[in-house]
């Protein structure tokens, strides 16, 4: 599937792209992005950073704590003015969400 990503700046998306590759839910040995668990990118002209993010599950253990992680470090990103995270989870997260990266990783292929 794969994030959608609203942005004329290729550049500083890649940067959000990288720091968001650093954010791993601690239960599975795969970066969030990888997982497919980010949905939307949309960087304005402004520099102003909206993601729009799911997890594994509504009872994911780090409900709490992995959606603020990513908002923080996109937040440190130079070049963003700031940056919002919104929690969805529609549609539901799958296995097939998760790129052929991950699905490797985790022994799906």
């Amino acid at each position: 599937m794969g994030a959608i990503i609203i942005t004329k700046d290729t550049e500083l998306i890649q940067r959000v792209i990288d720091e968001i590759k650093t954010c791993y839910d601690p239960e599975i040995p795969v970066d969030v992005w990888e997982l497919g668990l980010i949905y939307e990118l949309d960087l304005n002209d402004d520099s102003e950073l909206k993601i729009t993010m799911t997890l594994t599950s509504p009872n994911c253990p780090v409900a709490e704590s992995l959606p603020a992680e990513v908002e923080n470090k996109l937040k440190l990103v130079p070049g963003i003015k700031s940056a919002e995270l919104k929690l969805t989870f529609e549609p539901t997260w799958t296995k097939d969400m998760m790129s052929e990266v991950a699905q490797l990783e985790l022994g799906f292929m």
